[in-house]
């Protein structure tokens, strides 16, 4: 497991944050939606991983209540992408436990990454499954549950007492 438990305004994370090409606002302080969330950093800061859990009444698409993976940059290191995806999903599942039945959902700008036959190939690789597009033309994978990697700890973090 490479990821560690960061935070929606650590600044070493916000420094990948504003080099993602979904940043809204460089710069800025916070760089995660609102709402429930898991940020993970790895140890040399670089790569960064954000899972969002919006409350399914205020999405606007039709994977309302899944978890997003609204951010994942990686500038380095050793690991493939496709992997360090599937750490922080088991981190993800390590710290909320079971997944809504939607799984986990992301979305590619097939316009602002490397031009690749299939956008979001790190993605495919890691289980996700294509499942259409957004209203506004972005890619959307979501990996199912029954596909997930199980829980893992994400580093530095305790075990838990009570289930």
């Amino acid at each position: 497991m490479e990821w560690h438990l960061s935070w929606r305004a650590d600044p070493r994370a916000r420094v990948l944050a504003d080099r993602h090409y979904n940043r809204q606002k460089i710069g800025a302080d916070q760089f995660v939606p609102p709402g429930r969330c898991l940020v993970l950093l790895t140890e040399r800061a670089d790569a960064l991983w954000i899972t969002s859990w919006p409350f399914a009444e205020y999405v606007k698409h039709r994977w309302g209540g899944a978890w997003v993976n609204s951010l994942f940059r990686r500038e380095g290191g050793e690991t493939l992408a496709s992997e360090l995806i599937r750490q922080a999903i088991a981190a993800t599942r390590f710290h909320w436990g079971d997944p809504p039945a939607l799984g986990m959902i992301t979305f590619v700008d097939a316009g602002k990454v490397k031009h690749k036959r299939d956008p979001g190939r790190c993605y495919r690789h890691a289980g996700f499954i294509r499942d259409g597009s957004t209203e506004g033309g972005l890619v959307a994978w979501r990996l199912p549950p029954e596909l997930m990697p199980a829980p893992e700890p994400y580093m530095g973090s305790q075990s838990r007492l009570f289930a």
